[in-house]
């Protein structure tokens, strides 16, 4: 199962290696297929930090707590803000499903509200709690939503990599997301997203994606320090530092943690 919060759909933080596979045997989309069917662990929970960073270098911290599971071929998460007080006990609850005909159902609980509010198709490419990242951002993009073109091989920080083009071939995939389309960078030794571009589709804007620190955990590659960045021409209008620390797997909970009933009551 994919890291829950970090699962940003195209952007992603995907991995899956296949060593015997040749460079030249591989597609744009032979490569997003490997990247989609990656080994990111079952059962996980893992402590977050996020760091709310604008163009003043006004810094905002926020800590969280995250859990995911598999169920079959889907994936379910649900993560919970533990500080600051503003914040606190906000719950965030994601069903994400492999079937592309299904839309991913997602919940936001509010406690100063008392209020849990569906996340609307129409506003997932909006922003995640103040963050640069969207709430489309959070699941995976079917594959057959989009057209995918090998554009080059080069390397990053010495590791070999594959740049390939993204486009939406929907209208409705690019409301949904909020992009235009996307390059990503996918690592040729184990198939993780390390960087990307993401062309965003109102106000001119470009949303950077990149991978800090990639790690092995029980066997499983992990990204447990990412940056998102909006950008506009020259200028950094915004930023997110997400990290991630005490990042377990199979660590089973009850069948029915992962439920609107949960997000309100909290961890």
């Amino acid at each position: 199962m994919r890291q829950p919060i970090l699962r940003f759909g195209a952007l992603a933080l995907l991995f899956l290696g296949f060593a015997s596979a040749r460079a030249e045997e591989l597609t744009a989309r032979a490569i997003m297929e490997k990247v989609d069917a990656r080994d990111d662990g079952d059962h996980s929970v893992q402590d977050l930090e996020m760091v709310l960073i604008d163009k003043r270098d006004v810094q905002r911290v926020r800590k969280l707590r995250s859990y995911g599971r598999d169920v079959g071929l889907d994936e379910q998460s649900i993560l919970f803000f533990v500080s600051p007080a503003d914040v606190e006990r906000t719950g965030f609850l994601t069903y994400d499903y492999k079937d592309p005909a299904r839309d991913d159902d997602q919940w936001l609980y509010l406690p100063a509200l008392s209020r849990t509010k569906r996340i609307a198709s129409s506003d997932k490419s909006g922003s995640f709690m103040g963050s640069d990242f969207s709430y489309a951002d959070m699941t995976k993009r079917p594959l057959d939503h989009y057209r995918y073109t090998l554009m080059k091989e080069l390397e990053i920080d010495g590791q070999p990599v594959w740049q390939i083009e993204s486009v939406p071939i929907t209208e409705q995939e690019k409301e949904e997301t909020g992009y235009e389309k996307s390059v990503s960078f996918v690592r040729k030794d184990n198939f993780v997203v390390v960087r990307s571009v993401n062309w965003v589709k109102k106000g001119g804007r470009l949303k950077y994606f990149e991978v800090k620190k990639l790690e092995q955990i029980d066997g499983i590659w992990v990204a447990t320090e990412m940056v998102m960045s909006t950008r506009k021409g020259e200028e950094t209008l915004h930023r997110t530092v997400l990290t991630a620390k005490n990042v377990r797997f199979g660590q089973k909970q009850r069948d029915d943690f992962f439920s609107v009933r949960q997000l309100e009551k909290g961890p």
